[in-house]
């Protein structure tokens, strides 16, 4: 596992951010389709059939699947950087990083200036506290 100090950890912050509105996005633009066809879905059942234009369906679900597309690449980038998407509707994400000898969860929510939060790797979300000095304090670096 990929550790991050508090530093190495602010530094990605932009381009995170800027990877999660475009997950983001390309979910909603997903779920939008979706509710689209399911909508489509119900008045054909409910009406017994109907004129469909096949075409503008097909480029829709092709929209679709584009925009699923996105968020999985989306997500396997943020991944291969060695960060945590925890909730992508709120964009919340986790850093580890070595505190002393325990591994800890950097947190950053879409919307934070910075990094202000950790939590332990078992408290989640509900668990974070203020970051403090000792994040601010070069730690002794073992292999990542």
């Amino acid at each position: 596992m990929k550790t991050f100090s508090l530093e190495e950890a602010q530094t990605l912050v932009p381009v995170l951010e800027s990877l999660m509105k475009n997950a983001m996005e390309a979910k909603k633009t997903a779920e939008t389709i979706s509710e689209e066809m399911q909508h489509l879905s119900q008045r054909i059942f409910m009406n017994g059939g109907t004129l469909v234009h096949i075409a503008a369906v097909a480029k829709r679900r092709a929209q679709q699947d584009k925009a699923v597309q996105q968020v999985k690449d989306t997500m396997a980038e943020i991944d291969s950087i060695g960060v945590q998407v925890k909730d992508l509707d709120t964009g919340l994400l986790d850093f580890p990083c070595r505190l002393g000898d325990e591994i800890v969860l950097l947190c950053w929510k879409m919307g934070e200036t910075e990094i202000r939060h950790w939590h332990t790797m078992d408290s989640g979300f509900s668990g974070r506290r203020a970051v403090d000095e000792r994040f601010k304090r070069p730690q002794k670096q073992k292999p990542n």
